[in-house]
């Protein structure tokens, strides 16, 4: 690994790494946040997820979660949306390819090869993040619009592996909005049956664990109505009583203005599931 940045950030350590990523073939950056208390002893880790056309960098410097990470003594991890390079496939348009990642495991060519994000977020990167890190094995996951759908489906398929999981303006339900069934029919192929298993909103009915879940939603969105639809993810939790906390901010939108707004709540919240003993 090479580490590429180190800032001090609110008595703590802002760092960017780059590594071979096995899962994606590729070289990936990541950023980490260490907050003071990782100086002396193990800390738990917040994994965030951007969203469409972000890298690493889009979170860490404009979210502004470091403060609150740091006094509660929270790691934060937040990878790249999407293997990149050459030789990777890619396509014009900014919602499929590099940067649009949608944190699944691709099976349709050209994209298999390389797009395996779900993998990679919840296996690959855990394992270097352990390995390499002064870190617990205290997890749990958040994330923003396409990155908000990868925290949901990380967290509703791997049950015990996350202590909580959030999000700001989620995709919830792909397989029922563009943006997703752009991308799954690139990525998964024509088979809709195949695509469930990466929509949050199909997934609650069967999930094996009820782990509560947080949204954030602005009410200005502008991808509110085509895009995110938190009233479907709402009918799907009442209908299996799965918990769920939705919370309508009027006058927010789809920017990190948004996330940084109330990004210190969901910190806190992670925070306090991650502390748990």
């Amino acid at each position: 690994m090479e580490r590429r940045e180190r800032r001090a950030c609110f008595g703590g350590w802002q760092e960017v790494w780059r590594h071979r990523a096995e899962t994606l073939g590729c070289e990936m950056n990541f950023a980490i946040f260490l907050p003071p208390e990782a100086g002396r002893e193990p800390v738990p880790v917040l994994y965030w997820l951007s969203g469409l056309t972000c890298t690493e960098q889009n979170f860490i410097s404009k979210a502004g979660a470091q403060r609150a990470a740091a006094e509660l003594g929270i790691a934060i991890v937040a990878p790249d949306t999407s293997p990149r390079g050459e030789g990777v496939p890619d396509d014009p348009a900014y919602d499929l390819g590099q940067g649009a990642g949608f944190y699944l495991n691709a099976t349709a060519a050209p994209w298999a090869e390389h797009y395996r994000m779900y993998d990679y977020v919840t296996v690959e990167l855990p394992a270097v993040i352990e390995a390499e890190f002064p870190v617990s094995g205290a997890r749990s996951i958040a994330g923003h619009s396409m990155g908000g759908h990868g925290a949901l489906v990380a967290a509703l398929r791997n049950p015990g592996r996350y202590r909580a999981v959030s999000a700001f303006s989620p995709i919830v339900a792909p397989t029922q909005v563009p943006w997703g069934e752009k991308a799954f029919s690139a990525y998964l192929g024509p088979d809709r049956a195949a695509w469930a298993a990466w929509d949050a909103c199909e997934l609650i009915a069967g999930a094996e664990e009820r782990l509560p879940i947080l949204v954030d939603q602005g009410e200005a969105d502008e991808f509110l109505a085509m895009q995110l639809r938190p009233e479907l993810l709402e009918a799907a939790c009442r209908a299996a009583g799965h918990p769920l906390t939705l919370r309508r901010r009027p006058g927010y939108d789809h920017s990190y203005y948004f996330i940084a707004s109330f990004i210190a709540s969901h910190v806190a919240y992670h925070a306090a599931a991650l502390k748990e003993v």
